[in-house]
Formats: C-alpha cells, structure tokens, sequence
C-alpha cells in the first residue's frame, strides 16, 4: 500500500536523495585493469609476426605482434636476459612468452617479453606441407585407420638413440609409474644423414620380432626423441618414416620434440605424444590410475598437502606480485619506456624542424641562384648588346633616309637654282652700280647702266627708254 500523503503540498517522495557514487581517477582505474591484467593472465605463450619493430638507444626493443584479426604491443626490455632477441625482424614469425600489464602513462595493454621461439616457413616447412598433403591424399593420416592403445601394456617396443634425453625421460616415468613393464630397444640415430632409414628400420624389425614370437609379444611401439630445431626433427618427416609406421601391424605411439612441434610421424602414427615424457605417462595410465584404489589415503593425503601447498604458494604468488609492482626496477622500467617515449616525441620534432630549415634554405638556394650577379650581368650584356645593335641599325636606317632626303633636295635645289634658270633661256638684269635685281620695268631710268645675265656671259647696256 502506498504511503498516504500528508497534505497536499508534501513532495518528499518526488526529489529522492541522490545516491552516493565511488568516482575513481584515471590513474586509480588504470591502476586497478593493470593489477587484474596480471592477476588473472600473467604469464602467457603468444604465437603471431613482428610489426613496428624498433630498437631504442637505450637498448629496449618494441614491436607489434599481430595475426590476421588482431594485434598487440609487446616490449623487451635492454636488462632482460633473452636470447635470439637479435635475430628479431619485421615479418619474423615468432612464438614469444611474456607477462601482460598495462604502461599507465598512455593507458594501453602490453606484453613484456621474457622469451622468445622463432619460427619461419622455409624449404623444409614447405618440403613438409607438400609431403603432409601427400601421405593425407593417400590416407596415411585417416582416423579410421587409428587403432587404440591397450590399457595394461607388458611389453613394449622404444625406437630413439641410445644417447638421447629421452630416452632417459622414457625410462624415468616408466621406472616411477610402472616399473613391471618391459622395454625391447632398438637403437638408431633419430638425426642427421640416414637417421630415417634407421627409425624405419627399427620398426620394421620390431614387426619382424612379434611376428616370429608371438603376436602379443610386443603391444605397442613408442617411437621418440626430444626437442630441436625443425632440421634437428626431419628424419621425422621423411616418408620412408611415415610408410614404415604406416605399415606397422603394431600400434605406433610417436613423440617427437616438444608440444608446439609436429613432425608427420605424429599425424600416421595412431596416438601422438606431446613429448618422451607424456608419451611415457600415457602408456602407463593404464596401471599408474589402478594403483589409486590401492593408496587412497596417500592420494588423500597428498591432495590434502597439495591443497595446503597450493594456498601457501597462492599466498607466496600474491606477496610476489605485489612486491614485484612495488619493485624498483619495474618503477625504472617504466621510467625508461617513458623515457623513451619522450626520446622518440623529441628526435620526431627535430627531424621536423629540420626539414623545415632544409625546405627554407632550399627556396632560398633557388632565389639566390636566381639572383646570382654574373648571371644578372650576363642577362644585363645581352639586353645592352641587343639594345646597341637596335640603336645601330635605327642610327643607319635614319642616317639613309637622311641621305635620301639630302639627295632629294640637292636635285630640287639644283634644279632651282639661276643657271638651271639661265639655262632654260631666263636672264637675270641687275644695276651695274647697286647690283640689285631689275624686277620692275617702271623702276629703272634713261641712261642707267644695267648688267644682264645669261646662261653663258654677261651683256651690258644702258637704258634708252
């Protein structure tokens, strides 16, 4: 039933008290991914290729490790005792151990290395794809064809050099988990030159064994080595292998290297082991898993000590990561990938400004060489030199039409002038005593002395009337 109101003006209910928020700070929630990052993941294997790598002067090493979907930033710091750290590259295809954490300051998850595996597909990978899908096509590797191991084996045959590890890791869990079974061993070389045609030899003649004892003689064949590289394990991957163990009428188990390598004696073999020692464990499961109902109050007892040691060994894990967030050298560390940060920032701007300055000095390389003095002198020459040639020939062209208009006048004044007259039958009559031109009639007088002139001579007279 609700509550009834007390009058019409009570609102109490209308405004609730505002609830009480927990607000964290970047830094605090940072902070808390961080420690769960590394409480719930920790050490970790991440198999994927190198992107971004870089070296820093100070030793430090970052790179991206990515796949098709993903990627992630790994570091390996200068002070971490890593090897075929320098083997790393761009594209390098690598199987790397690190622990996850957070770098607070740009608030990203990271993985810092402490291992790394190479990997790469080379000739011998491809050489051993093209066999895989080979003896697959054929049906070396069908399921169908895969018989089951018997649960209580009492003799077995081991195929793997005498002076290997694992055949010592072999022994070792047999002798520990179930020391009643027997071992027929036929040695061979499990690497190098031949080493294939020894492994099928060896189970070959252990076929050959059962069959002229007795069929159960022999109940299964382990056919092992330990670890190496991929051509340390390529007597594995040869196909008179495949085919010998293809042809055995006895279970093969085979158990070659380490967990993350596969060898195709694994794939037409009927189980495949992780290493010597699983092998060893699972051939053995059968009799070791019967011996608990004999010691149940030792199984007890020793999962109630495991369960105690386990608590302990939390216990010790979180002092261990909490002293391990609290330890100088991570503080440092972080320091230094800052560091480094602020390093690269710093190299990024002086390389920008130096293209500036190298952009600048350029154009002005470019204007200088524009404006160069020999090269203005020389432009300058030739406008002069155009210039004076321009002047020359305006000087000539006016000079002749000069010449022609002198000549032109000389004729016209030639042709004006009182012999041209006189000689065209015109005479020129002057006062003897003045000289004066005679050109009025009326002007002259009785007895006045003239002088005339004509074109060749002069006549003198004296005026009658």
């Amino acid at each position: 039933m609700s509550k009834q109101t007390k009058s019409q003006w009570d609102f109490v209910e209308l405004f609730p008290v505002e609830a009480t928020r927990h607000v964290l700070s970047v830094t605090e929630l940072t902070g808390q991914v961080r420690r769960l990052l590394e409480k719930q993941i920790g050490k970790i294997w991440v198999a994927g290729e190198i992107s971004n790598l870089r070296a820093q002067a100070s030793g430090h090493i970052y790179f991206t490790l990515k796949d098709a979907n993903a990627q992630l930033n790994c570091i390996l710091f200068r002070g971490d005792a890593v090897a075929q750290r320098e083997f790393l590259q761009d594209g390098q295809k690598i199987l790397v151990q690190g622990e996850m954490t957070v770098y607070e300051p740009r608030g990203q998850y990271q993985l810092r290395v402490i291992a790394i595996e190479l990997q790469g597909v080379g000739a011998l990978q491809i050489a051993f794809e093209k066999l895989k899908q080979k003896l697959s096509a054929e049906g070396l590797f069908a399921p169908e064809r895969k018989r089951s191991l018997p649960r209580f084996p009492e003799t077995i045959g081991l195929v793997t050099s005498p002076t290997g590890a694992a055949i010592r890791d072999v022994l070792h869990v047999i002798q520990r988990r179930n020391p009643a079974l027997k071992i027929i061993f036929a040695p061979c070389r499990v690497q190098g030159l031949g080493a294939a045609d020894e492994i099928a030899f060896g189970i070959r003649r252990l076929n050959e064994f059962a069959r002229h004892n007795s069929p159960s003689s022999i109940d299964l064949i382990l056919v092992t080595r330990g670890g190496g590289s991929l051509e340390d394990l390529w007597a594995f991957n040869e196909e008179v292998v495949a085919r010998a163990i293809f042809d055995s009428q006895i279970p093969v188990v085979s158990a070659v290297g380490h967990e993350i390598d596969f060898s195709i004696s694994d794939f037409v073999a009927d189980l495949r082991a992780a290493t010597p020692s699983a092998a060893a464990e699972i051939i053995t499961e059968g009799v070791f898993s019967s011996c608990k109902f004999i010691s149940e109050i030792s199984v007890w007892f020793r999962d109630r000590t495991e369960q105690i040691l386990q608590r302990k060994n939390n216990s010790l894990v979180e002092f261990s990561r909490r002293l391990a967030r609290s330890h100088p050298k991570r503080r440092i560390n972080e320091k230094l990938q800052l560091l480094d940060d602020l390093q690269t920032s710093l190299l990024r701007c002086v390389k920008h400004d130096l293209r500036k300055h190298q952009t600048a000095s350029q154009l002005l390389r470019q204007r200088l060489w524009r404006l160069r003095p020999m090269q203005l002198l020389k432009q300058r020459k030739e406008i002069f030199d155009l210039a004076r040639e321009r002047l020359l020939e305006q000087a000539r062209h006016n000079l002749r039409l000069a010449e022609n208009r002198f000549a032109n006048m000389e004729t016209r004044l030639r042709l004006l002038t009182p012999e041209q007259v006189l000689s065209r039958g015109y005479s020129i009559t002057t006062d003897t005593a003045s000289g004066k031109v005679i050109r009025d009639s009326t002007r002259v007088r009785q007895g006045q002395k003239l002088k005339t002139r004509v074109s060749k001579g002069e006549i003198r007279s004296v005026v009658g009337e």
